[in-house]
């Protein structure tokens, strides 16, 4: 009993010291915080132009603006300020920052999240292609682009989609990657590693701890490639409605620690080993696929061929063979085996606040055209792309004019049924569009036209060009001039 009581007291005391340590230190966080709050305040109520002279003497540093003014826009303006002042000292004909705006924006959402060192935001035309029919359902595609003819002819495609009956898409595999380059200390410690990652048990417990990481994240694989005593391991996981880069990072950290229980000499060089492979040209994400791994096909009538396109099935799949296969096989390319995938995938990419960079990846495609229908005279055309990276989550999806656009394609944010859906679908209009697109372009190599469109709209126009522009129609029935 006496053992007993003492314990208590014992205990007691470790719970007061506890508290009372506790409740000091709280006490001086308070104080820290309210000295942190005075310094700020007495630098928010200078003026300008005192704040400017602070920065550039080196007393505040400028990316700290934001915190130490509670002002975000005052910060960007000064910034801005400080910029112009810069430039005038190292260049002769310095011009100020006019032309670059940077007022009414809301910056909560871009600080801490988006950008650094803020001086304003660079506002580019967006327009619409379509409606088009995808899966029986009518959508309009919003693309942020500054190259003339690349709305038009994706609406073209559009429009002969649509009127030959619409797209219809298949998801093959949904998984982003993230493969670390884990240092051995030797190449058989690093082969005993990699196998017992692939033993089951082993492999069960890995994905118990990347999984409980997030409600999200669910690890579908790990492939292990050993190069000497390094190994590269490409973790693959679901991602619901983000696109997944961090979430699947975090998994991996949690994953490696658990490997380094069992195998203390593993040594992390980096998280990412280029196995993944992210923002680089890469025959994995291309032969395994990357994100979302989408195909999208379609029969275009010949009728729609000529009346609309300008050209014939045959010509198409003559072109299509010698340009799309032949060509991108003499260049030695990986996944570039189509026209211009790439410029439909960036343009949806800038409009909807995915990842720009990503398109490298993304824009993996392969467009096969085929004879089809009542002696062979329609068009079958199918789009594969096995590694778009879409998220309506996350990322600048959350800026308010990437998300009206994700709101034109009725997939803003987390599904709320179904996680991921959101996603998926995004991934089905990017290539759906990159179809459309492909469908136009060749059209018009195949017709000549090319050189003749991209002088009338992809070039500064005189006002007496201007009045005779033409008007692009946004209906199925296609009232789009005959030359789009």
């Amino acid at each position: 009993s006496l053992f007993n009581l003492n314990l208590n007291n014992n205990n007691n005391n470790v719970k007061n010291n506890s508290f009372n340590f506790s409740l000091t230190s709280n006490i001086f966080n308070d104080k820290e915080e309210n000295v942190v709050k005075k310094e700020n305040n007495a630098i928010a109520d200078k003026t300008d132009l005192e704040i400017i002279e602070l920065v550039e003497d080196g007393t505040l540093q400028a990316h700290t603006l934001e915190t130490k003014l509670g002002d975000l826009t005052r910060a960007v303006g000064i910034r801005r300020k400080v910029l112009e002042r810069s430039l005038k000292k190292t260049q002769e004909k310095a011009k100020p920052l006019t032309d670059l705006p940077f007022k009414n924006y809301n910056y909560k959402n871009v600080f801490g999240s988006c950008a650094e060192n803020v001086i304003g935001y660079v506002p580019i035309p967006v327009g619409i292609a379509g409606p088009v029919l995808i899966d029986d359902k009518l959508v309009t595609i919003p693309m942020a682009t500054t190259e003339g003819c690349l709305i038009a002819s994706t609406h073209r495609g559009c429009k002969a989609l649509s009127q030959s009956g619409g797209i219809s898409s298949v998801i093959l595999d949904d998984g982003m990657t993230r493969a670390p380059l884990i240092r051995m200390k030797s190449a058989i410690r690093g082969a005993e590693l990699k196998k017992w990652i692939e033993k089951q048990e082993n492999y069960y417990q890995i994905a118990a701890a990347f999984n409980s990481t997030s409600r999200f994240a669910r690890l579908i694989s790990i492939k292990t490639n050993q190069a000497g005593r390094n190994l590269y391991m490409r973790f693959k996981s679901e991602t619901a409605d983000a696109m997944g880069m961090n979430m699947v990072s975090k998994g991996v950290e949690k994953a490696v620690q658990v490997m380094g229980q069992y195998f203390p000499d593993l040594e992390v060089m980096s998280l990412s080993g280029n196995f993944c492979t992210d923002k680089k040209p890469s025959a994995i994400n291309w032969i395994e696929g990357r994100g979302k791994s989408v195909i999208c096909e379609a029969v275009v009538k010949s009728s729609i061929v000529t009346k609309v396109l300008k050209t014939t099935p045959e010509a198409l799949m003559d072109l299509n063979i010698n340009k799309n296969f032949v060509g991108s096989a003499m260049a030695g390319s990986i996944g570039g085996f189509n026209a211009h995938a790439s410029n439909i995938v960036t343009a949806i990419y800038i409009a909807t606040g995915q990842d720009p960079a990503q398109n490298v990846e993304s824009s993996n495609c392969i467009v096969q055209m085929e004879p089809t229908g009542p002696n062979d005279k329609d068009l079958y055309i199918s789009c594969t792309m096995p590694s778009i990276e879409v998220g309506t989550v996350g990322g600048g999806t959350h800026l308010s004019a990437q998300a009206t656009c994700l709101d034109i394609l009725g997939v803003r944010g987390a599904h709320p049924e179904k996680p991921g859906e959101n996603a998926a679908f995004l991934s089905r209009v990017v290539c759906s569009a990159v179809m459309a697109g492909e469908l136009s372009l060749m059209s018009a190599l195949a017709a000549g036209h090319l050189v003749k469109s991209h002088l009338k709209h992809n070039r500064k126009k005189s006002e007496e060009e201007l009045k005779k522009d033409i008007t692009m129609g946004h209906t199925l029935a296609g009232d789009t001039p005959d030359n789009l």
